[in-house]
């Protein structure tokens, strides 16, 4: 129940001990403010590291060829390992989980031109999963389908560096141009935006594998595997990779555990390797954190057990006036609680706003970027704030819940 009268009596002590309660609350605010600090620096630090991760799902898997370095059934070392489009499938149809599939064939740097306009540009044929497991963002148009790899179409899908490249001057609409690839024609459907790091991403333009392999290489040979794992879990993403490897070993005749004949890049793990490190650097704060909040706890409470030893005669007074225990304990739990709340909210915004400042003056580096403390951070702090409080006051108001009114008027 709301009482005005220990609200007001609260407010007279406070002002009484300014100083003093000054200091008290310095304690927690700065146990506070160093948590929030800490932990919107941790997210600034992995919210650069996600940064690098970008341009690519977070659950991809991708399966490049390479050569033997193990001798297996008499065959011998060196040996290079050329995927085919029966390589694609069998993984498609064989290996149950990934929810998007692309093979892919490295044609390297080709000469592409418009008009007059002529650039160097990554040739990179693949499947239209391929823009899932690369997070590619269409900006204008559509990425390939299933029809431009059944009927070999001649259409391609461009980065925005090449359309800049490509289109100057007052022909700036890419969009149903014709580009030449090599001296073949192929017409340009989309414009992607990649978010890799890397600029180069942008300068690739994207064919129907069935179109490459038919016009530039008049085979079905492949360089890459990739795929998403879709929802799966560690050991489900480790079954998928290790069965393709299987697969592939089967097909190919060479030794499972000849790593350098299929090299297998598993964003997933790599992934947890960052969740585990970053998981360990918050556990790391929040004990940081807490410790120092304990600190400043410790403090309030020394200072309620001053405040009890010096309201002894009025605690004895209450109770010889019909007070109860908890009446006594209810009072001062109440202004520790006041005390800690309101100089650890005072810590809170200077932390958020420290935060903010860093976030808007700093230049975003490549490992740290937009440190923040976010909603349920807040959330934590307002509950552990009222517990503090709620601890640092305990004690000493049991102590002067267990004082005798006799005793507290001969103390004086």
């Amino acid at each position: 129940m709301f009482e005005i009268d220990k609200w007001q009596e609260i407010y007279s002590t406070v002002r009484k001990n300014k100083l003093r309660t000054f200091l008290t609350g310095f304690s927690v605010a700065w146990g506070i403010f160093i948590l929030i600090v800490l932990l919107g620096s941790g997210a600034g630090l992995e919210n650069g590291v996600k940064e690098q991760f970008k341009g690519g799902a977070t659950n991809g898997v991708w399966i490049s060829s390479g050569k033997t370095s193990l001798q297996y059934k008499g065959l011998k070392i060196g040996r290079q390992i050329k995927f085919t489009n029966e390589d694609y499938k069998s993984i498609k149809t064989t290996v149950s989980g990934p929810d998007h599939i692309s093979a892919r064939l490295f044609l390297g740097n080709n000469l592409i031109s418009y008009k007059n306009e002529y650039g160097s540009f990554f040739l990179s044929p693949c499947h239209p999963d391929y823009g899932f497991i690369k997070e590619l963002e269409m900006i204008q148009g559509r990425f390939l389908n299933n029809i431009d790899i059944n009927e070999f179409r001649k259409v391609a899908v461009i980065g925005e560096k090449v359309k800049s490249g490509l289109f100057k001057g007052t022909d700036t609409v890419a969009m149903g141009k014709y580009i030449k690839i090599n001296g073949v024609l192929f017409k340009v459907v989309g414009i992607f935006r990649d978010f890799s790091r890397n600029d180069d991403e942008q300068k690739r333009v994207y064919i129907p594998i069935s179109t490459a392999q038919r016009v530039f290489q008049g085979e079905n040979v492949i360089n890459q595997i990739s795929f998403t794992t879709g929802d799966a879990s560690a050991q489900e993403a480790d079954l998928m990779i290790k069965k393709s490897r299987a697969l592939l070993s089967k097909m190919h005749t060479f030794d499972m555990d000849d790593n350098r004949a299929v090299d297998i890049w598993n964003k997933n793990e790599e992934v947890r390797k960052f969740k585990s490190l970053f998981a360990g650097i918050r556990l790391f704060i929040w004990i940081i954190g807490i410790g120092t909040i304990v600190a400043g706890i410790v403090g309030v409470s020394n200072i309620m057990m001053i405040v009890v030893k010096e309201r002894t005669k009025e605690i004895g007074i209450r109770k010889s006036l019909g007070a109860t225990p908890w009446s006594i304990v209810g009072l001062i739990m109440q202004e520790s609680v006041v005390i800690t709340s309101f100089a650890g909210y005072i810590g809170l915004v200077l932390g958020v706003a420290v935060l903010e400042l860093v976030s808007k003056k700093m230049p975003a580096t490549q490992f740290f970027k937009n440190p923040e403390a976010d909603f349920s951070i807040a959330i934590m702090a307002t509950v552990m704030l009222v517990i503090a409080g709620a601890i640092a006051g305990f004690f000493p108001a049991m102590k002067a819940a267990r004082v005798k009114p006799v005793e507290a008027l001969r103390n004086e």
